[in-house]
């Protein structure tokens, strides 16, 4: 009885293995490293370009003369080699790919650690560097050791205001940052198939914040209703493992909404323990928490009043902003006080669009709160759409607990 990774990947757990890469991409920043790469390797093959992306979404649109002139060399090999290509203002490249790209049962590289995102769909998806990348576009294979899993058994339903974004918390406090290193996720249980396509793809993003390689949902119904809105039709995954050497349990009922408390990704308590903490900014957006359903979470909040800090959102796509343009959330959004980007990753590293300042504290809807990543000096607290809404509102970390 095999898990999904060894379904998938056609091998057991710990064994070694060439495996021929389904769907591989990079990013306006990764992009360059693997072109370098590339070219060092020196046959000048390209392989499966239909099957290939750059992104363009970590400086997106560019913030220097050096970004400007890398992302025009990359703008000319893309064009050269008939890849897919998404420039400014695309999205995310975890997001752009989740919108019908991606399918079950298909392998899956990036040159991006959050490649794990799309395990969501049911298939086995993982980060690598960049020249790893490099060889699979001369080559189409990469190779992987299969990962032993770890079984993430989800039971009940969100209760109150607990969402996605508060699971996510839990499961990397619970496993730790090194609690999954080098091996898969499997969500799974009753409460994993009453969530969300958004609600999985946050849970799935946040995989590597344990050190695993994979974080895999298996494909239902509903991942067979979001992909045929993409004109796909998929089958179903069935689930072989009844149990796993490694499990952990949460009971979704009993959550409450969380904070990762900076510098640390596991270091979780209960927004109610850090009420009042004040914040100069608050950050909604990333592959974690920037879809539609994010943005009109925050917005239901939001609607009718003004934010007391500054507030800045960075829709993950350009699907999504369009969707919130269609249903008012972005002008909801706008006359709240909130500032709108362009879709990308914005300032989740620290490159552009909301760094903040030496000794300035953001909450943020992303997936990391590390030492100087959002702007050298800065503090980040990790929360959910909802707590971001309600810390916006406040000023000052707030529950979202009696907003909604």
């Amino acid at each position: 009885m095999s898990t999904l990774s060894e379904q998938i990947l056609g091998a057991p757990a710990g064994e070694y293995l060439d495996r021929r890469v389904d769907r591989a991409f990079a990013h306006d920043g990764t992009g360059v490293l693997a072109l370098e790469a590339w070219r060092a390797i020196g046959s000048g093959v390209f392989t499966d370009s239909d099957r290939r992306h750059l992104i363009f979404d970590h400086i997106a649109p560019a913030n220097a003369s050096l970004t400007a002139d890398l992302q025009h060399e990359l703008r000319a090999f893309a064009k050269e080699q008939k890849v897919h290509f998404s420039d400014v203002g695309g999205g995310v490249c975890h997001q752009v790919m989740a919108e019908g790209c991606v399918l079950p049962g298909e392998v899956v590289v990036g040159a991006d650690s959050h490649t794990c995102t799309l395990g969501a769909l049911g298939a086995f998806a993982t980060g690598v560097g960049a020249t790893d990348l490099a060889g699979v576009w001369a080559t189409g294979e990469t190779w992987f050791r299969v990962p032993e899993t770890t079984g993430i058994f989800l039971e009940g339903t969100f209760s109150g205001a607990v969402e996605a974004k508060d699971l996510a918390l839990a499961y990397v406090a619970a496993l730790g940052m090194d609690g999954g290193t080098y091996r898969a996720l499997e969500f799974v249980g009753e409460g994993a198939a009453g969530l969300s396509m958004a609600d999985r793809l946050t849970l799935s993003n946040m995989a590597v914040e344990t050190g695993a390689k994979a974080g895999l949902f298996y494909a239902d119904e509903t991942t067979r209703r979001y992909l045929a809105g993409f004109g796909h039709e998929v089958e179903v995954q069935r689930r072989e493992v009844d149990g796993y050497p490694d499990e952990v349990t949460i009971d979704l009922e009993n959550l409450e909404p969380l904070l990762a408390l900076p510098p640390r990704v596991d270091t979780v308590c209960p927004v109610a323990e850090k009420e009042g903490v004040p914040v100069d900014q608050v950050f909604l957006g990333t592959c974690t928490c920037g879809r539609y359903e994010d943005l009109e979470r925050f917005a239901a909040i939001v609607r009718g009043k003004t934010v007391k800090v500054r507030t800045v959102v960075v829709p993950a796509s350009r699907a999504v902003l369009l969707r919130a343009v269609e249903t008012g959330v972005l002008t909801t959004l706008v006359e709240a006080g909130c500032a709108v980007g362009t879709p990308g990753c914005g300032p989740c590293l620290g490159a552009h669009m909301g760094v903040i300042g030496e000794g300035e504290v953001c909450l943020s809807t992303a997936n990391r709160n590390f030492r100087n990543r959002m702007g050298i000096g800065g503090e980040i607290y990790l929360a959910s759409p909802s707590t971001a809404a309600a810390t916006a509102l406040a000023g000052e970390i707030a529950s979202p607990e009696g907003c909604l």
